[in-house]
């Protein structure tokens, strides 16, 4: 394995990025507190891990395509660099907005019915599946981390990384969420954590606008 030191940078990262993200509520994030509060905690477990499985797919299919990608054409790391700056600059303009924005953060059932725990692990990972700006994140995210000459290990280590994170933090917010009280303390403190992601992905993105490596 070649020295880790000159590529760590870059994992962490990509790893921030990621925390970063969950911390901001999308349709995943909502559906899990939404199912914790109406349905109970094993249901939003269950739905928190199909999301995390979704999310582990979308970090396969990304690392492992982008990889193989670079592979063949070395160049191409440029526009995956210039496209995940663009976009996390278009998240840096969202979080800002939002955290500009007095209405607070809307957690609800899922429609369509009660289900069994494995029907919520599979609405989980469809959510997250269906979810198109998840496979625009995930591209944000695996360039932050990859450079030209990055070896298999690291993508790999960003995959299984974020994998676990994603299961921890969605446990935690299928956990925590299953009280009103939670969301109420999360939706008092939205504005400063959207002002706190809107400031990381600007650097994030003016870091990838501004890398030739």
């Amino acid at each position: 394995m070649q020295d880790i030191s000159v590529y760590l940078p870059g994992i962490l990262l990509a790893y921030s990025a990621f925390l970063l993200g969950i911390a901001s509520p999308g349709p995943n994030v909502l559906a899990v507190m939404g199912t914790s509060m109406s349905v109970g905690r094993p249901s939003g477990i269950a739905l928190a891990m199909g999301v995390a499985i979704g999310s582990f797919t979308w970090a396969v299919l990304t690392a492992f395509g982008l990889s193989a990608l670079l592979a063949t054409y070395a160049s191409a790391l440029l526009l995956i660099k210039l496209f995940g700056g663009a976009y996390l600059l278009w998240l840096a303009y969202k979080a800002f907005k939002s955290a500009a924005s007095p209405h607070d953060i809307e957690a609800s059932e899922l429609k369509g019915g009660r289900r069994t725990a494995l029907g919520y692990l599979r609405r989980g990972y469809i959510i997250q599946m269906t979810n198109p700006k998840a496979a625009l994140s995930w591209i944000a995210i695996i360039s932050l981390g990859l450079q030209n000459d990055a070896p298999f290990w690291v993508a790999a280590v960003i995959v299984v990384g974020t994998f676990i994170l994603s299961i921890i933090c969605h446990l935690l917010y299928a956990l925590a969420f299953s009280t009103p009280v939670m969301v109420r303390i999360y939706g008092k403190a939205r504005r400063v954590i959207q002002g706190i992601l809107g400031t990381f992905f600007a650097l994030a993105g003016l870091k990838l606008l501004t890398s030739r490596t």
